[in-house]
């Protein structure tokens, strides 16, 4: 991707820069948030210490991903995606057969209180709008317009932009297959909301002294964190509901699922630094010395995120679906509105891309920045929070940042000389080149009727 960003603009600090933004994003939102979770659900299943757990997990998935690059990482993800999809089945079933299938959960989740609770407040009763998708747009903890729209900007740079997910899509061996693994992972998608969301309501309706606790002291006492325990709710679904056989099925795919991210993660930042960064710093460089360096770079990656995990423990009331959207939100915005209007836009030019992704990335630190300096409030205290994080929803901030950082790249544009018209007309006159040929093999191979293909026409 970020090589597609020079190939369309030119020079080489969009590339650079989007590359180092890149790693960054990994290490707060991907391999931090993936090492606690399943150092957490280790930790929870056979009481081993979190970071004992957390070491346990990095050698395993390191050993083959550093040993068996790419290829192995896909082929154990498709392995462990059927394993997880079978075992997330079993556990809907068991865990909405326990309360009383949809009727039920909706009746036993209105009355999830913990015992123990904050005497003249309401954060511990359950959300009213909790079975609502479309929430209200200033009360919602996920507003609707943010769903809607801020949730789009962020997904259209991870599931159209990220390295980790282009990557797959390059590996395919043909456009066919690339267009029908993205398709298939589209459809794929549908399943969390049965699979993940609805169980970790029914995971709160069945223990709610554990899962919604409030009070500091009792969440400590339960997860090890004051700021809530909701981030122990599936494997404590897991633990509790199911068989002892079925129960080992469940700890293998909850491992799969985030050593599988994990891998993704480690390959790609790999492939960023070695290919965009350090081959920059050594123009002689060889095969071998990169991925020398790729592997290495990877266990700097992951100490520096060890380090980061105690931040990701306390922040956003200790939710990490929260943690991870926001992070995003402050961070990725600017690249999504860049490669929108770098595909769209003819006009936009390497200056108006590059100071803009600036402006994006200025406005994004200053608010993450005040994130992690005003901590949302406990439950019973009062909000000191500056407005615009007290009122402004972090989805909200993502609609804000995308359309700003538009309007600044295309302003920059404008007052700057466009890219050559000829650089664009022989890249386009390049690739329609290319098709012609591929149609004249196709019309040669199948002897297609000249009055369906006329190679005159072509040429």
């Amino acid at each position: 991707m970020p090589e597609y960003l020079k190939k369309r603009f030119g020079g080489q600090r969009i590339q650079i820069y989007l590359s180092v933004l890149s790693l960054i994003l990994y290490i707060f939102t991907k391999i931090s948030t993936d090492i606690f979770s399943g150092a957490l659900f280790i930790k929870i299943s056979l009481g081993w210490n979190l970071y004992l757990s957390t070491v346990i997990l990095l050698v395993v998935t390191a050993i083959y991903t550093i040993a068996g690059g790419l290829s192995a990482v896909i082929y154990t993800d498709a392995l462990q995606t059927v394993i997880m999809v079978l075992g997330a089945l079993v556990l809907m079933f068991i865990g909405f057969e326990k309360v009383g299938w949809y009727e039920g959960l909706q009746e036993k989740y209105s009355r999830a209180i913990p015992s123990i609770i904050v005497p003249n407040t309401t954060c511990h009763l359950p959300r009213q709008d909790a079975f609502h998708m479309l929430r209200d747009p200033v009360s919602g903890d996920i507003p609707w317009p943010g769903l809607i729209f801020g949730l789009s900007v962020l997904a259209l740079w991870c599931w159209c932009t990220d390295q980790v997910i282009v990557q797959r899509s390059l590996s395919a061996k043909s456009l066919s297959h690339a267009k029908g693994g993205s398709v298939l992972g589209g459809y794929l998608k549908i399943f969390p909301m049965f699979f993940i969301v609805m169980p970790g309501m029914i995971s709160r309706a069945l223990f709610p002294d554990h899962v919604g606790c409030v009070v500091p002291e009792a969440c400590e006492k339960v997860c090890g964190a004051k700021v809530g325990c909701s981030n122990i709710a599936y494997p404590k679904l897991v633990l509790e509901l199911m068989p002892v056989g079925l129960r080992g099925l469940m700890i293998a795919v909850m491992m799969a699922a985030l050593m599988s991210s994990l891998t993704s993660i480690f390959n790609s930042s790999s492939t960023l630094f070695a290919i965009d960064i350090w081959q920059r710093l050594r123009k002689k460089t060889t095969e071998q010395e990169l991925m020398i360096v790729g592997r290495v770079f990877v266990l700097i990656l992951i100490v520096i995120s060890i380090l980061w995990i105690p931040i990701i423990q306390t922040a956003n009331s200790g939710q990490l679906f929260d943690y991870i959207q926001s992070i995003t939100s402050f961070l990725a915005p600017p690249i999504t509105a860049l490669f929108i209007l770098a595909i769209f836009c003819k006009r936009i030019n390497e200056p108006g891309a590059f100071w803009g992704l600036m402006f994006g990335l200025v406005i994004g630190l200053i608010r993450m920045i005040m994130e992690f300096i005003y901590r949302v409030p406990s439950c019973g205290e009062e909000d000191r929070r500056p407005a615009i994080l007290k009122d402004v929803h972090y989805l909200y901030f993502a609609i804000i940042l995308c359309v700003l950082t538009a309007i600044v790249i295309v302003l920059v544009s404008l007052c700057t000389p466009p890219i050559p018209e000829e650089k664009i007309v022989l890249e386009n006159s390049a690739k329609e080149l290319t098709i012609k040929f591929e149609t004249v093999k196709l019309k040669r191979n199948y002897q297609m009727p000249d009055d369906i293909l006329e190679e005159k026409d072509l040429f």
